[in-house]
């Protein structure tokens, strides 16, 4: 887990700095495990996300929009009683432990100030936002944890709160040189250092651990034997630049994929990862889990979707295999006819119960002879009527089969399209408008009395120039842009033979400038299956070439006199565009 005890320590100290006296205007639970806080802070409005997310539990500030449900839950309407209009006084965090309570002075239900406190505790699988009075008892939590849960600590409303047991480790801040080398002696022989490191001493993480083994030792696999001075020396010069707050927030990346953070330079893995610096650790927690809390929205709001379009493209795949298999036989139906000739030609030779039919062939150049397969159960003319019959049904199926494949070919389409379109979903609204086109294709059955939807607008950019540029965020909502909304003198970009989304380039009636769709380009790439790819071919052209055929799936088009330019899809671009 990226966020340590001690990391989390550098997050605090950058929030103390930030968010001392700060006011709460607002507060919201966009998700199931978060809250934001709308703050009033000297140096301007900011937002504190508390995240009790089990898989990244954290703080900070955060400059990301999150769409809040219609309906405030229940522990959100709670926050907003007690905390609203309450002044932050401090933000502490316990020693060597991943919690931090912010200390709130607000009125209380008979209008007197007091004090209440908001604890988060960042501990992976028992995270938790607990909200306690000035006395320490319990208002209520985001998850309660009652005795069968946890028999040794119990949160509950009412119950005073205590702070989790600590592990069994010594402090980095308190062991001596002395007791570093008698714990590195009982370690045994041949103990991995950074594994010790960790298992030893609190509040280490295993990345620091393996860091500190490497300055010490010029690996991250030396032992603790024979190199216990090597990591006093790397240990107390990594506590004393901790002591000063000497911070550095630092993500690792590995081919530009965020892999992992931490509050200092890491050297472990050389050339085989990137090192980013940042400002802030705010910044840089926002860039990190972005992608991540994404892939888990779909997972949880759009899961059923998703099973529904991918069980639908695997069976469509399992009948297009069948269709092409049956379209490929058909295609050989000759073979039936000629069998069904030559038995003709050969009655006098046979007799009812053969098993087979040696004959010249006398369609065949050379007249070579042919085996033909008999139904011993058939008289030799009902064999004859057996494969004119396999011949007629051939030819018929075969252009049967052949429009049945298409369209199959095409449904495959859409489905793949609609499961990129889950990708890249970011709000409630775009997994509403998705699984409302899938109602409408008869994909998912319709629950109840059919609700009416508000429209969702599309993604929308500046380019440098100051054109606008539009990105359908689903297929319906590509059939609007692209059909509707665009003028027949705009520019629609969209990725060549990779799924992705519509993108229109309004020119205004004006020629746009070269820059401009290289950025649109640019943005319909990385609006694309090929999002993680470079020079991605993208396909352009005015709007008033491109046509939707009578009675295709949404989003589906042909397009003439198109031109094509290679994009390399930027999160950087599109972050810059969207900001114009």
């Amino acid at each position: 887990m990226p966020l340590d005890a001690l990391c989390l320590s550098g997050v605090v100290h950058e929030l103390q700095n930030a968010l001392s006296g700060a006011k709460i205007d607002k507060i919201y639970q966009p998700g199931r495990d978060e809250v934001v806080l709308a703050l009033r802070a000297p140096a301007g409005n900011v937002k504190l996300l508390l995240s009790a997310n089990p898989s990244h539990p954290r703080a900070h500030l955060t400059q990301i929009s999150r769409e809040n449900p219609d309906k405030p839950p229940m522990f959100c309407m709670l926050l907003r009683k007690y905390l609203s209009g309450g002044i932050i006084e401090s933000i502490q965090q316990a020693p060597l432990e991943r919690v931090v309570t912010l200390t709130v002075s607000a009125a209380d239900e008979l209008g007197e100030r007091s004090q209440f406190s908001l604890i988060l505790e960042a501990v992976a699988r028992r995270a938790n936002l607990i909200l306690a009075d000035k006395d320490g008892h319990i208002i209520d939590c985001l998850r309660r944890i009652d005795f069968e849960m946890n028999p040794d600590r119990q949160v509950l409303p009412g119950l005073f709160y205590h702070l989790p047991t600590p592990p069994d480790k010594v402090s980095p801040f308190t062991v001596t040189e002395e007791e570093f080398a008698a714990l590195a002696a009982a370690a045994g022989e041949g103990a991995p250092a950074d594994q010790w490191l960790v298992h030893t001493v609190n509040g280490l993480s295993p990345l620091v651990a393996r860091e500190l083994t490497f300055r010490a030792c010029g690996s991250t696999d030396a032992p603790v034997t024979g190199h216990t001075a090597a990591l006093w020396s790397a240990f107390a010069a990594w506590r004393e630049s901790v002591n000063e707050k000497h911070f550095t927030p630092v993500m690792l990346k590995r081919s530009g994929v965020p892999m992992d953070f931490t509050y200092l330079h890491v050297g472990q893995y050389g050339g085989a990862a990137e090192e980013e610096t940042y400002t802030s650790f705010s910044r840089l927690m926002d860039d990190f889990y972005e992608k991540r809390e994404q892939a888990e929205r779909v997972k949880q709001k759009g899961q059923d979707l998703v099973k529904t379009a991918s069980n639908g493209a695997a069976r469509l795949r399992r009948k297009i295999a069948a269709q092409e298999q049956e379209l490929a036989e058909s295609k050989n139906r000759d073979k039936w006819r000629v069998y069904g000739e030559l038995i003709t030609a050969n009655l006098y030779r046979m007799e009812r119960g053969m098993s087979r039919l040696t004959a010249q062939n006398y369609y065949d150049p050379d007249c070579a002879d042919v085996d033909i397969p008999l139904d011993v159960r058939l008289s030799p003319q009902e064999n004859a009527a057996k494969y004119f019959k396999k011949y007629t049904k051939a030819k018929t199926a075969e252009k049967y089969i052949t429009a049945q494949l298409e369209k199959a070919r095409v449904e495959l389409t859409y489905l793949e399209s609609v499961l990129q379109e889950l990708t890249l979903a970011e709000s409630e609204q775009d997994f509403n408008d998705i699984r409302a086109e899938l109602t409408d294709g008869g994909y998912l059955r319709a629950k109840g009395r059919k609700q009416p939807q508000r429209p969702s607008k599309p993604r929308e950019f500046r380019s440098t120039a100051g054109l606008r540029i539009l990105v359908g965020r689903n297929n319906r909502q590509n059939d609007r842009l692209t059909a509707k909304d665009a003028e027949k003198w705009d520019i629609w970009l969209h990725t060549q033979r990779i799924h992705g989304s519509h993108v229109i380039l309004c020119t205004g009636g004006a020629q746009p400038d070269e820059q401009s769709i290289a950025e649109a380009a640019a943005l319909a790439a990385y609006f694309s299956q090929a999002q993680d790819g470079t020079k991605v071919p993208v396909d352009y052209a005015p709007v008033k070439f491109v046509k939707k055929p009578a009675g295709s799936p949404p989003g589906f088009v042909n397009y003439t006199n198109y031109k094509t330019i290679l994009a390399d899809p930027s999160e950087e671009l599109v972050k810059r565009l969207a900001a114009r």
